[in-house]
């Protein structure tokens, strides 16, 4: 039998699978367990693993499209009263959701600002469609297992979401820029637990052109650090009732825009932000709450205004007793051990300033 030579058009078909069944290979994305074997695993909400040989951090995400709460807070100021970038200080607070697309993982934050509380889930979809969502970031996906993805969220933690440079611009005391050389992740303040992740990073922001007030302020008024801490939070269940604000009183809270009213009502919902307050007996003239509200007052304060600041807090317990609630109301010193910028604590922050500040 007479053997048949492959052609030369053939070869090189073969040899293209080859090579494209080579690089189908080695592209898979590694197992989560065998990515992670050598770094140091902070286990909680959100998974994170740290890399101390290069410096990365990794976070793990099992629960795609399930929203949590995201809040960015100042771990430490710049000492400046018209700058006025605090200790304890809250940024905007956001609700994301993770999804995957493809190699990559979005945070997509919703717009909740714009609705249309209708049955109709057609008219609801028509307002989703009309104003714009937000993609806050997007990842690599490095590792993942059935359940879990694993992404780089170096480069997400270690920027200036509390918008340092912009403030300081306003204020006109200097064009800075994020030096990431000389920034790093504060892991003393790194912690993950089973509702919510910390992120602490230490930033350091540098110029050429430092105002007065940042020369007046910082160590060296060409390099600024400050701390900027990250709180990735476990929504609760969907059991509270929301509370339209009332125009006599004064409240804070969200305003929306329902476009399911008539054509003549006003499109704007105020609400009120305020705590989730039960009773244990809900049918008790007075009761017990099921969970009380608590407020922390910062241990690193004075000694003589600490004392009056938990006194001068505790007095809100009286409208709380005149509104059926026993106890319900607490303030108390932050307990050793508990971080001031960790959201689960509702904090009462004291701030130095370069001058005395008036209450």
């Amino acid at each position: 039998m007479t053997r048949l030579k492959p052609k030369p058009f053939a070869l090189a078909v073969m040899l293209i699978l080859q090579v494209l069944c080579s690089v189908s290979v080695t592209a898979q994305t590694p197992s989560l367990s065998d990515f992670v074997a050598d770094k140091t695993a902070m286990p909680g909400c959100f998974s994170l693993y740290w890399d101390d040989s290069t410096g990365k951090m990794y976070l793990e995400i099992d629960e795609l499209e399930t929203e949590f709460l995201y809040q960015v807070s100042m771990a430490s100021g710049l000492g400046s009263n018209p700058i006025g970038i605090d200790r304890g200080q809250l940024g905007e607070t956001r609700i994301l959701a993770p999804q995957r697309v493809g190699p990559r993982m979005l945070l997509v934050e919703k717009n909740y600002r714009y609705r249309a509380a209708s049955d109709n889930v057609l008219e609801r979809e028509a307002v989703v469609d009309a104003f714009a969502p937000s993609v806050i970031w997007g990842f690599d996906i490095v590792a993942e297992s059935d359940d879990s993805i694993l992404v780089d969220a170096t480069d997400f933690f270690l920027r200036d979401e509390r918008d340092v440079i912009g403030q300081i611009r306003a204020r006109d005391q200097g064009t800075f820029r994020l030096d990431k050389t000389r920034s790093a992740f504060f892991l003393d303040r790194t912690k993950a637990f089973p509702e919510n992740t910390e992120v602490e990073v230490m930033l350091t922001f540098t110029s050429e052109n430092p105002g007065r007030l940042i020369q007046g302020v910082a160590a060296s008024g060409n390099a600024i650090t400050l701390r900027q801490h990250h709180s990735l939070v476990k929504l609760p269940d969907d059991n509270f009732k929301p509370r339209f604000a009332d125009p006599r009183i004064g409240t804070n809270g969200p305003t929306i825009q329902d476009y399911s009213t008539d054509i003549d009502d006003d499109l704007r919902v105020r609400l009120v932000a305020r705590h989730r307050l039960e009773k244990k007996d809900p049918d008790a003239a007075m009761s017990e709450a099921v969970e009380p509200i608590i407020y922390y007052v910062d241990s690193g304060t004075p000694e003589l205004i600490k004392s009056a600041l938990i006194e001068g807090a505790s007095w809100w317990n009286q409208a709380y007793e005149a509104a059926g609630f026993i106890n319900a109301f607490q303030v108390m010193e932050l307990p050793e051990g508990a971080d001031a910028q960790d959201i689960r604590y509702n904090m009462i922050h004291w701030t130095h300033r370069r001058t005395r500040g008036y209450s």
